[in-house]
C-alpha cells in the first residue's frame, strides 16, 4: 500500500466534477450524438442508456474500488490487488499508462483544432479574415502550433497537483461548460429545422434495432466514461476513505450520462438547422456524411448562415468543446505523473514537465506523419488498447482480487451497503457478466 500521506481531493464534489471533466470529453459532446445521428436516434440513445447501467456503471465501481485500495499509481494499485500475479498487476499498469499518455498525444492535436475554430470567430469579427481563415486551415505549422497552445495549459494545470490544479480547475470549468450547454441547446431549438431533429432524437424507430446497434452502444457507454485508461483509478487513489464510491461512481456516471444527453439534444437539432439552412447532412442512402469531420465541417457551415449571429454561437460552441477537450486531458496528463512521482520519486514540477514534453514530441511526429501515424494511433489507443484493458482490469477485479478485500473496501464510506442487493451482486457481476459484455463490446464479428 502507499503512504497515507497521499494528497487527496478536498471535498467529494471537487472529486465528482473532476472525475466528470474527465469523462466529459468529446466522445461525449461530439461522439455520442453523431453515433446517434448514424444509428437511428431515439434507439441508439434508448440502448447506450441501458449499457450505461448495465456494462459501464459496474466497471466504474471497480476501477474506483482498485484505485482507493491500492492509494497509489495504478502500478502499484493493480499490483496491490493481483493476488499472487503481483507481476501482471504492474505490467497492466504500465500498459494503461502508455495508453492514457497515446491517446493524449493525438488528442491534443484534434483540441488543438477546436482552439483554433474557437478563435477564428473573433478574428473574422475584428476584420483578421486571413487570420481567421488560416486557423482553419489544415496545415502541419498550424496544426503545431495549436497543438502547443492546448499541451501548455493542460501541463500548467496538472502542474498544480489535485486540489490546487486539477480539482480547482475541473470546479471552474465544469458550471461553465453546464452553462454553455444550456444557452447553446436553448438557442438551437428554437431555430428552423431544430424540431425535426429533436423528433429523431428523442421519438424511437423499432426499425432501427440491430445487434451492431447494440454492440455500438455498448462500445460509446465504456468509452464516455475513461474505463480501460487507468484514469479513473488513479482519480479514486485521491478519493477519501469515507467516501462512499458506489453513490459516487453513480454521481459521476449520471453527470457525464446527463451531458451526453443534452449534448444530443444541441447537435442532433444544430445538424437539422443546417440541413435547413442548405447544408448537406445525410447522402441519398441515407448515411450521415463526414460523421468524423462534421463538427469542423458542416457546423461552421451552419453558424456562417446565420450572420453575425454566427460569429458568437461558433466561438460559444468550440469554447465549450475546448473545455470538454480540457478536462479529460488533464485527466490523461496525470497517469504518467502519479506513476513518475511515486515509481521514480520525483518532484510534480520535474514529472509533469518531462512527461508533458515527451508527449508534445510525440504528438509533433504525428503532426509531421499525420497520414501515417494518426489513424495509427487513434486505433491502436481506442479501439484496441481501451477495451482489451478494460476487459482484463474486470478480469483482475472479479478472479484475482479476494471477495473480502473487496467489500471491505467497498463498505468504507457507506457502511449500509452491507444490507443492500448491491453488496451481494456487484463482486459477481463484475466477475462474470462485465468480461461477457466487454468482449461483445471487442470483436462481435469473432464472438
Amino acid at each position: 500500500m502507499a503512504n497515507t500521506q497521499r494528497a487527496q481531493f478536498s471535498s467529494r464534489l471537487g472529486f465528482i466534477l473532476a472525475a466528470a471533466g474527465s469523462a466529459i470529453g468529446l466522445g461525449n459532446i461530439w461522439g455520442f450524438p453523431t453515433q446517434t445521428a448514424s444509428n437511428g436516434g431515439a434507439v441508439f440513445l434508448f440502448i447506450y442508456l441501458i449499457m450505461i447501467f448495465v456494462l459501464a456503471y459496474p466497471l466504474l465501481v471497480a476501477e474506483l474500488t482498485i484505485g482507493r485500495y491500492g492509494n497509489a499509481n495504478p502500478v502499484r494499485s493493480l499490483s496491490s490487488v493481483a493476488g499472487g500475479q503481483k507481476w501482471l498487476g504492474r505490467l497492466l499498469g504500465l500498459v494503461g499508462m502508455l495508453g492514457a499518455t497515446g491517446i493524449l498525444s493525438f488528442y491534443a492535436i484534434v483540441a488543438g483544432w477546436l482552439v483554433g475554430f474557437m478563435v477564428s470567430p473573433l478574428l473574422t469579427a475584428l476584420g483578421f479574415v486571413d487570420a481567421a481563415n488560416w486557423l482553419e486551415s489544415f496545415s502541419e505549422t498550424r496544426n503545431l502550433a495549436l497543438m502547443l497552445c492546448f499541451m501548455v495549459p493542460t501541463i500548467l494545470v496538472v502542474r498544480n497537483g489535485i486540489a490546487n490544479g486539477i480539482e480547482r480547475w475541473s470546479s471552474r470549468l465544469m458550471p461553465v461548460l453546464f452553462l454553455l450547454f444550456v444557452v447553446m441547446v436553448v438557442y438551437i431549438l428554437f431555430q428552423p429545422g431544430a424540431i425535426d431533429g429533436l423528433k429523431m432524437y428523442l421519438i424511437p424507430d423499432p426499425s432501427h434495432l440491430s445487434p451492431s446497434l447494440v454492440v455500438s452502444a455498448m462500445g460509446q457507454a465504456f468509452f464516455s466514461l475513461s474505463l480501460g485508461v487507468c484514469v479513473m483509478m488513479v482519480y479514486g487513489s485521491y478519493l477519501s476513505k469515507s467516501a462512499s464510491i458506489p453513490k459516487t461512481a453513480a454521481q459521476v456516471a449520471l453527470l457525464d450520462t446527463g451531458i451526453a444527453f443534452i449534448a444530443g439534444l444541441l447537435i442532433m437539432p444544430a445538424m437539422f438547422v443546417a440541413q435547413h439552412n442548405g447544408v448537406a447532412i445525410y447522402s441519398e442512402t441515407g448515411d450521415l456524411l463526414s460523421s468524423d469531420t462534421l463538427v469542423f465541417s458542416v457546423l461552421p457551415a451552419m453558424f456562417d448562415t446565420m450572420g453575425n449571429a454566427g460569429l458568437f454561437i461558433g466561438f460559444a460552441f468550440f469554447l465549450l468543446m475546448v473545455i470538454a477537450a480540457l478536462t479529460s486531458a488533464i485527466s490523461m496528463l496525470e497517469v504518467p505523473v502519479a506513476c513518475a512521482t511515486e515509481e521514480l520519486r520525483q518532484s510534480r514540477e520535474k514529472a509533469v514537465w518531462w512527461i508533458g514534453g515527451l508527449i508534445t514530441l510525440a504528438s509533433a511526429t504525428i503532426v509531421y506523419n499525420f497520414g501515417d501515424l494518426f489513424g495509427l494511433v487513434v486505433t491502436v489507443t481506442t479501439e484496441y488498447a481501451q477495451p482489451i484493458l478494460g476487459l482484463l482490469f474486470a478480469l483482475v477485479a472479479g478472479w484475482l482480487w479476494h471477495r473480502n478485500e473487496i467489500l471491505k473496501e467497498l463498505v468504507q464510506g457507506s457502511p449500509e451497503l452491507g444490507e443492500t442487493w448491491f453488496w451481494k451482486i456487484w463482486p459477481g457481476y463484475v466477475r462474470v457478466i462485465c468480461p461477457i459484455l466487454m468482449l461483445l463490446v471487442f470483436g462481435w464479428d469473432w464472438i
